[in-house]
């Protein structure tokens, strides 16, 4: 009867971690790739600006996490200010066949250390679709959890 109760409370408490593990948050980058493009000119030629789904407007000011990999940019590394990427170096936006989508800039609450490995970090999701000089994705006062 004793060892039952024991395999009873250890079932539930499976159970239990495994609907919150599932209550965390989705795949930010699967709903981030919802977004389509309508094309502009200004003096300079052709814009794409961004034009985002109901899902990911409703993500924007949210705290999300999301995995990656940091991309140098500019031939340097700033551990305040990075890029993350849901894709390897060589299949990245900028050196590979991501879209723009794949990418965000992330700025960090504490500096971090550049890895080529795999991290992840969570901070508060802004859209941008205003201002060509910056990605259209941008985490502010993010937090790495996993390096």
């Amino acid at each position: 009867m004793k060892h039952s109760r024991i395999l009873i409370l250890t079932s539930i408490f499976i159970t239990a971690f495994q609907v919150q593990s599932m209550a965390q948050a989705p795949n930010v980058w699967k709903s981030l790739a919802e977004v389509t493009y309508k094309i502009s000119e200004d003096n300079f030629g052709e814009l794409y600006i961004p034009v985002f789904s109901e899902n990911v407007k409703k993500l924007e000011g949210k705290v999300v996490e999301a995995d990656g990999y940091i991309i140098p940019f500019e031939g340097m590394f700033k551990p305040e200010h990075i890029i993350l990427s849901s894709l390897p170096l060589a299949e990245c936006f900028f050196c590979g066949s991501g879209g723009p989508e794949t990418v965000m800039e992330v700025m960090m609450a504490t500096p971090v250390k550049y890895t080529s490995k795999r991290v992840k970090v969570r901070g508060t999701l802004t859209l941008n679709s205003k201002d060509p000089e910056k990605l259209m994705y941008i985490m502010k006062d993010a937090k790495l959890i996993i390096e």
